[in-house]
């Protein structure tokens, strides 16, 4: 297993230890208008995978080839699309400003682009008006990983710049359609892992890579070229859907569209030279590969300079439809990593974490197996990379679209860790507001107990216990949401100290 697909995985199960003391605060330390909220996402919460219309999306067909480490599918996940009023008036009785969702793209258009599903446009709009009757906020993502399955049998999804104008227009329909209600629209979740997971390592579907790099299943794919391409693709779709809103419907729905983007706060192994040279790289990599194009229209000159033609280059038009179409970013933060130098492995063949010439430190070796990578819970992280955005691009408006914590199945309803997990973090989103960061909201991940990426039903990240033995699914709020609902609701918050050990996984 190559380091990237160990840090999807582990960015999901989270290892580390907390380094900070607890603090208590209030949600009135924060703005007026901070946004406070939760989120899911489609393939993950609904199920109703084959219902009403539904077609297979790209994680349909990798799920059900038995790729899951539990063998598990999302056909019946939480159930939300039969249970959405439930799980909206458990939002409400916790005080959830706003709720953060994704629309199934192959619910709404099963064939990818044409005609719309009439039971998949039925779906969102009752879940939408559910909320609002609530008065909870919608935030919709238009993609969150689930490419519909017949595009990238026609053409191979985001290695295809005919997914450019897909995806602009399923975006069409979803504002024409749903744009009355929803003021708060991301297009893409995460691109960044899905370059990486799916394109480079192969951990992901469609499962691209290529020898020597990537997982070893791997049947397809350009490891050294694939990532760079499905990103140009990406940030291409992304700008044509957000030009799409600004010109035709901002001006009469009066909202904002954004993309989010998954950081990981990194620190230098030493103060050597080298080793504060490659952590810059990494985060031009990770952070700056969508980030750059985004505020100044191309690419960070590093990644230029070290991937070569390989990476694809803007056109003059390219570059001005990319640059600055947001009205804001959204950032997914859950660790801090430590970062080496590499030695530039002379001219031969890399892949796209070659050519960053840097490496995630590991831990020490154990009798057997590969190394640890360990990933540390260092709630600092988040004011740092939020005050690194701040100062390196302009200090754009930011959405905190997930943050969380997952805990193992033998944990209950009592997960005092995660309580102090979020607690910590909120203490240093606040920091960094008060140094000036233009941080706008704040979203849990998750809401309730889902079928998670790579690990199905083994982590749970949801503030709501959804107990998937019963088949009912009952819903059990944690400890963790009756804190956030005290805070949210200014209710006198205690903050149970947990007891957090210090572990590691591959």
């Amino acid at each position: 297993m190559g380091w990237a697909a160990s840090l999807l995985f582990l960015s999901l199960l989270l290892v580390g230890v907390l380094f900070q003391e607890t603090h208590q605060i209030s949600r009135d330390d924060f703005p007026p208008d901070f946004v406070f909220g939760a989120g899911t996402s489609a393939i993950q919460v609904e199920g109703a995978a084959a219902e009403d219309g539904r077609s297979p999306s790209i994680w349909d067909t990798y799920v059900r080839s038995g790729k899951m480490m539990d063998n598990s599918n999302f056909d019946i996940a939480a159930d939300q699309y039969h249970r959405y009023k439930e799980d909206v008036k458990l939002m409400s009785d916790m005080g959830l400003d706003a709720y953060r969702f994704s629309i199934s793209w192959t619910r709404l258009l099963p064939e990818g682009r044409g005609a719309i599903n009439p039971k998949g446009l039925q779906y969102y709009n009752n879940l939408i008006n559910e909320l609002i009757s609530y008065g909870i906020e919608p935030h919709v993502t238009l993609h969150h990983l689930d490419i519909p399955q017949v595009l990238e049998d026609e053409y191979e999804g985001w290695l295809s710049q005919k997914i450019v104008e897909d995806f602009r227009a399923y975006a069409d329909v979803c504002f024409r359609e749903f744009g009355d209600r929803v003021k708060y629209w991301s297009t893409l979740n995460e691109p960044n892992i899905v370059s990486l997971g799916a394109y480079d390592q192969g951990s992901m579907p469609p499962e691209h890579c290529s020898h020597p790099f990537g997982m070893q299943n791997c049947t397809a794919g350009n490891s050294s070229v694939e990532p760079y391409v499905a990103t140009h693709n990406q940030l291409l779709a992304h700008a044509e859907a957000a030009r799409l809103y600004m010109e035709k419907y901002q001006a009469k729905q009066n909202g904002w569209i954004g993309i989010s983007i998954y950081t990981f706060w990194m620190e230098p192994q030493t103060n050597k030279t080298e080793d504060v040279a490659a952590t810059q790289r990494a985060l031009d990599f990770m952070v700056g590969w969508f980030f750059n194009p985004l505020v100044f229209g191309d690419y960070p000159e590093i990644m230029k300079k070290n991937a070569g033609s390989r990476l694809p280059a803007f056109t003059k038009s390219q570059s001005q439809l990319v640059k600055g179409a947001f009205d804001f970013i959204g950032i997914n933060h859950y660790a801090t990593i430590t970062i080496a130098d590499k030695l530039r492995p002379g001219d031969g063949l890399r892949d796209y974490t070659g050519d960053m010439f840097a490496t995630f430190v590991q831990g020490n070796q154990s009798s057997s197996g590969p190394p640890p990578i360990v990933i540390s819970v260092t709630p600092s992280g988040i004011e740092r990379m939020l005050e690194y955005i701040q100062k390196t691009y302009g200090n754009p408006p930011i959405y905190v679209h997930e943050n969380g914590r997952g805990i193992g199945l033998n944990v209950k309803l009592e997960d005092y860790e995660r309580v102090d997990y979020l607690n910590s973090y909120l203490e240093f989103v606040l920091k960094a507001v008060r140094n000036g960061s233009n941080t706008k909201g704040y979203f849990v991940w998750s809401f309730l107990d889902m079928f998670e990426i790579l690990f199905g039903y083994q982590v749970k990240y949801g503030l709501i216990e959804v107990d998937f033995t019963d088949k009912n699914l009952p819903r059990h709020p944690r400890q963790s949401a009756h804190w956030y609902s005290d805070f949210l609701k200014r209710n006198n918050v205690k903050i149970e100290k947990a007891v957090v050990s210090s572990y590691q996984s591959t």
